[in-house]
């Protein structure tokens, strides 16, 4: 049995809708709305977002490297240690020649926490000390020169068709500069790289041309 109350509340129960029928829209209509078309962007992270990462591979190239003015030989690399309170601390020294094989040819010696820098100190020092050596029409040297620098003597002797015969530091020197048809030797018994090459770059710089 129930009691008026109750009989209201069922009644206003009955006749409230549970959901508008304004409201309610087709099935096509929903579908449109919560899927996307087709190459319209979507949220983030999506495949078609406009932010989202493009297709891979493409038409992405590098350019070509472009060659320098001058070829460059590291030919002597060391690692020195200098003591210091805290411990051991080590550094590179290297020594870098460069020449564009036309008759430049320049020496360098660079100094640096890591080869990287070491290097472009080399490379820099070299630029510095670029000269021009005297060379004939073959490619040789105008005339016998000897020269001494530290513990280093080395000669230079003009041979024609016989190339370039050279050793260690020397032939390095010699090839970057562009000279051939020469015989060299070393007077020592040093087996040092920089003081030989640039008891080299001093035996060039004392030709002079006829």
């Amino acid at each position: 049995m129930t009691t008026p109350i109750t009989q209201e509340i069922i009644e206003e129960a009955e006749i409230t809708p549970v959901v508008d029928a304004a409201e309610v829209l087709p099935v096509e209509e929903v579908a449109a709305e919560t899927v996307p078309a087709a190459g319209a962007p979507t949220g983030r992270g999506g495949r078609g977002s406009i932010r989202g990462r493009g297709p891979r591979g493409g038409s992405r190239t590098r350019p070509p490297r472009e060659r320098g003015e001058f070829e460059q030989v590291t030919i002597d690399a060391r690692r020195v240690a200098r003591v210091m309170a805290g411990g051991r601390r080590f550094n590179f020294s290297l020594v870098v020649i460069i020449g564009d094989r036309k008759g430049r040819v320049g020496v360098g010696l660079g100094k640096g926490v890591d080869t990287a820098l070491a290097i472009d100190k080399a490379t820099r020092d070299a630029k510095k000390h670029l000269f021009t050596v005297p060379r004939t029409a073959s490619g040789s040297i105008p005339h016998q020169v000897s020269t001494k620098y530290a513990s280093s003597t080395v000669e230079i002797i003009p041979s024609e068709g016989r190339g370039l015969v050279a050793g260690s530091a020397v032939r390095t020197v010699l090839d970057l500069a562009g000279v051939t048809d020469v015989v060299t030797k070393i007077h020592s018994r040093s087996k040092n790289k920089l003081t030989i090459a640039r008891a080299t770059v001093a035996a060039l710089k004392k030709l002079r041309t006829k």
